[in-house]
């Protein structure tokens, strides 16, 4: 992953930053925020799973550890991130008895989480360091538990402007659908679906109840894959 620091310089700026570089969609941080942890949801419900415990993998200021807790229904919650400004910036906004803000050195994987939340972190690391990042979130969940790794497009030139207008991203190094699916089989996880969203732009709101009908064509600005850790 990129440097501490270098999170650290864009923590206190972050939401005028993704704000800018979103801009061009017509929606704020927190549409596509909800859109994610609220799809994921639906997902959950539909394999039967109520997790207890999330981790918020990469959770930069907080807010989706937050929806973690009030959307999935989780009594505990712990965001973990590299940028210590970053963790004491969502410290004093989101800290409760329900959530919890650590470094990676921190936070050791007991085997015990019931779902890993990830979006948009991947294409900060380097590619030869994800295989390690895979296996600590493998670490992380119990047998059976669920990872949703949410991750910008790159086939959606959408997701590309943004990307290029976006001041902490404009060094990241995005992964393919192909690549995020090989990245973890090769971990040790089961896929069980691969869904894109934010296909239409708010000018084109009204075509939004579209979307799950589509969500299995790679044309929306983010995509998840969803997957899960062997039971045995």
């Amino acid at each position: 992953m990129r440097p501490a620091a270098e999170f650290d310089s864009f923590a206190d700026t972050y939401d005028a930053d993704i704000a800018r570089a979103l801009s061009v969609s017509g929606e704020s941080k927190d549409y596509f925020a909800n859109g994610r942890v609220g799809w994921l949801r639906e997902r959950l419900r539909n394999l039967a799973e109520r997790p207890g415990f999330a981790i918020d993998y990469g959770c930069g200021t907080g807010g989706s550890s937050v929806l973690l807790s009030e959307q999935l229904g989780a009594a505990s919650v712990v965001g973990l991130d590299v940028s210590t400004r970053s963790l004491e910036v969502a410290r004093s906004h989101h800290d409760s008895k329900a959530r919890r803000f650590l470094s990676f050195e921190e936070y050791s994987p007991r085997g015990e989480a019931d779902v890993v939340y990830c979006n948009g972190v991947f294409h900060h690391i380097p590619p030869a360091e994800r295989g390690t990042a895979v296996g600590y979130i493998l670490r992380c969940l119990r047998p059976g538990g669920v990872f949703a790794l949410w991750e910008n497009n790159p086939w959606n030139p959408g997701a590309r402007y943004v990307m290029a207008h976006c001041a902490f991203d404009r060094n990241a190094v995005p992964l393919t659908p192909p690549e995020a699916h090989n990245l973890v089989r090769n971990g040790g996880f089961q896929i069980l679906s691969t869904d894109f969203l934010f296909i239409f732009p708010r000018m084109l709101k009204l075509l939004r109840p579209l979307e799950p009908w589509l969500s299995r064509f790679p044309l929306g600005a983010q995509y998840m894959v969803l997957c899960r850790k062997p039971t045995s």
